[in-house]
């Protein structure tokens, strides 16, 4: 069989959600696991993480049904609402809670008759610009939804733009018109994504909604002390096949953009962008052989990629080589320093990670 496989650690991603709640102890966390928890498998994790969260949140409706007929039972949030008004006999016979963000939305809501309140979380558009009513418009949209029978619990919800920079301004103009709504409605708050949970503790609402960090990447552009107790969930582990020897300024690779400085040893590993590995991978990206340290030279193929190896010890056919998270002796390789030599972010490697890559679960 095929060497690769994304070894999942549910302990850690326990540990990492105890982090994010951790943080705002006063408030309640739902557990982001949309995109298919982020590529690790969401039955799988909100499975995990049933009995510590109150509630779990996914992007759509096909989403939620999938952990409802996995016999998830806990509360599901739709983060981006309903894409059609026949949707919402879905929403009532699943009980899920919808957020809503349009105008058509609340017209086909309120023209629904559910068989149990529907609780609905209206999102306000703060200023990233993306989804959400218009500030100035709220006070009027809660008001016809907290008059309508067919609505449950009301909560106002927002997303931060900027919450994982280090300019803090316009996350604070951002926290103080959503919070000012909040006031001035009396209405609970869930504002505080991954970043806004790690740094901003003014922003922690009656929920708070951390995604990426129970995943075990950092959000933030620094580390801070909690960053640092996070774990990674995801180990993608593959294999040596191929071991050659090339002598000075031989080519490696598609177009051979690198070349060998001096005679050396290139491993071949099975792993590729068939399988999410990020061909835009630049020479030099880091990577385990053996729980050391070495990189990738020349493009990243379909299938395999290529590793210079000239300094490792004991590298043979079958070595253990861990693109990123922890390899089988325990080293340890951020996604997000992978992330940063492909130009790109954790977020993009983790849902990246194809089907035809086995997930292997261990602390279930």
């Amino acid at each position: 069989m095929r060497p690769l496989a994304a070894h999942i650690d549910l302990d850690a991603l326990r540990h990492n959600y105890r982090v994010a709640a951790g943080c705002a102890p006063q408030s309640r966390s739902v557990a982001v696991i949309k995109a298919n928890a982020y590529g690790h498998g969401a039955l799988a994790c909100a499975r995990a993480l049933a009995p510590l969260a109150p509630a779990l949140a996914v992007a759509c409706i096909e989403e939620a049904i999938t952990l409802r007929e996995g016999g998830i039972t806990a509360p599901i949030v739709l983060l981006e609402g309903f894409f059609d008004a026949e949707e919402l006999a879905l929403i009532d016979a699943h009980d899920l809670w919808t957020s809503v963000h349009s105008e058509w939305q609340i017209e086909a809501l309120l023209a629904f008759t559910p068989q149990t309140p529907i609780p609905v979380w209206v999102k306000v558009d703060s200023g990233m610009h993306r989804l959400g009513f218009e500030p100035d418009r709220v006070e009027a949209i809660w008001r016809r939804l907290e008059a309508a029978p067919g609505v449950g619990e009301l909560h106002l919800m927002s997303h931060f733009a900027t919450a994982d920079a280090g300019d803090s301004g316009y996350f604070e103009r951002q926290l103080q018109s959503v919070a000012a709504l909040g006031n001035a409605l009396g209405a609970p708050l869930c504002l505080a994504n991954s970043p806004a949970t790690l740094a901003y503790p003014a922003a922690h609402g009656a929920w708070n909604r951390p995604g990426v960090m129970l995943y075990g990447s950092n959000p933030l552009e620094v580390d801070n002390a909690i960053t640092q107790a996070l774990r990674p969930v995801m180990s993608l582990r593959s294999e040596i096949i191929a071991l050659r020897e090339i002598e000075a300024n031989e080519p490696v690779g598609y177009g051979g953009r690198w070349r060998a400085p001096g005679r050396s040893l290139i491993a071949v590993v099975a792993a590729g962008y068939g399988d999410g590995v990020d061909r835009h991978a630049k020479d030099g990206t880091p990577v385990l052989v053996n729980g050391q340290r070495c990189r990738i030279v020349g493009r990243v193929s379909m299938d395999m990629l290529t590793v210079d190896v000239t300094d490792v010890s004991g590298v043979a056919i079958g070595s253990d080589v861990t693109l990123w998270g922890q390899s089988a002796c325990g080293a340890l390789l951020s996604v997000d320093e992978v992330a940063r030599h492909c130009d790109t972010i954790s977020y993009t490697l983790l849902t990246g990670v194809l089907p035809r890559v086995p997930r292997r679960y261990h602390g279930a």
